[in-house]
């Protein structure tokens, strides 16, 4: 039982808690670098690790599958996470992202056809718009500013490309193991935000000694605690807990975040984004709890919200 309640913990709170980490690195070390790092390091951690447990690497099918997610969702979905935050407060984005499953739902209506477009799921994609409206409208008089604009244009992408890879990760060839999976997924990952970080200049303005010591515990815990750590207790929780309890998560990061952001961050939370919580996660809770056609498993609430690695190393969209 303490096990369970301790992976639990994990993935509620330290995923939660990733986005302010996020807040903090980005301040002083430039976006795609820091995120770079995370998951070259990370990556190489498990990769290095299964490699050691006698896991054979991917093959070259299956390296292509892994460049094809691991540009889906680290070079776009987490690199454009980490500028945003440099605009957007961290529980904002965290808001933001728990529109991830709407996305997935949509995906599953159009493309995967495991799911009907019922009265049911229309109405919680709607009051999810409403919330994504409520946190960015500056017509709405809620009190405290609006939020930055681009910065939400970019979260919102990042949110669309995770649900394109998690469509894709069921019909390609992906390694059998999900650590495996995952550790070179991150590797391809990271190298694609190295690339990215070299060619948008971010080496030329980077200076190591003018780091803080708080930035970089805060890249650390990333990698440590919200890859590493947390991933290994999802993991763990898939094989023992049923999906939709485990996908509870999802309701708990936001919530997380936001308030972490509150009291250490100093991040308003004013009516604006109360409401605007308050509406994604009706629509979250709506959509992990309609059922899927019969014969399909229902796709657990993505990790998006859990900055672990692969926000789906269970029944698959990916293997966070």
């Amino acid at each position: 039982m303490w096990k369970t309640l301790s992976a639990f913990a994990i993935i509620y709170f330290v995923w939660g808690s990733t986005f302010f980490a996020i807040r903090i690195g980005v301040r002083e070390v430039p976006p795609f670098l820091l995120a770079a790092i995370r998951f070259l390091v990370a990556g190489f951690v498990l990769y290095g690790w299964t490699i050691a447990q006698g896991e054979r690497s991917p093959n070259i099918r299956q390296w292509a599958s892994v460049c094809l997610l691991a540009f889906l969702i680290f070079l776009v979905d987490y690199g454009l996470l980490f500028w945003a935050e440099q605009r957007v407060p961290s529980g904002i984005a965290a808001i933001m992202m728990a529109t991830i499953p709407a996305f997935m739902a949509l995906s599953e209506v159009i493309f995967l056809r495991t799911q009907k477009l019922t009265v049911r799921l229309a109405l919680a994609l709607l009051i999810g718009l409403s919330g994504v409206t409520v946190v960015v409208s500056r017509s709405l008089d809620l009190g405290g500013p609006p939020i930055d604009r681009l910065g939400t244009v970019a979260l919102l992408v990042a949110a669309m490309s995770w649900s394109i890879a998690s469509v894709f990760a069921r019909i390609l060839s992906l390694p059998p193991s999900k650590v495996m999976s995952s550790g070179a997924q991150m590797l391809a990952g990271g190298a694609f935000l190295a690339l990215t970080s070299a060619a948008l200049g971010e080496f030329r303005d980077f200076h190591l000694w003018s780091v803080s010591h708080g930035a970089w515990l805060s890249l650390l815990y990333l990698i440590v605690a919200g890859s590493i750590i947390a991933f290994t207790a999802y993991v763990w929780l898939i094989h023992h807990e049923s999906p939709s309890k485990v996908s509870t998560y999802a309701y708990v990061n936001p919530v997380v975040a936001v308030l972490l952001g509150y009291f250490w961050g100093g991040e308003a939370l004013g009516l604006r984004t109360i409401l605007g919580t308050v509406f994604v996660l009706i629509s979250v809770a709506m959509i992990t709890t309609t059922r899927a056609r019969s014969g399909t498993a229902r796709l657990p609430a993505s990790g998006t919200i859990g900055q672990g690695i692969h926000r789906d190393a269970g029944p698959k969209p990916g293997s966070e």
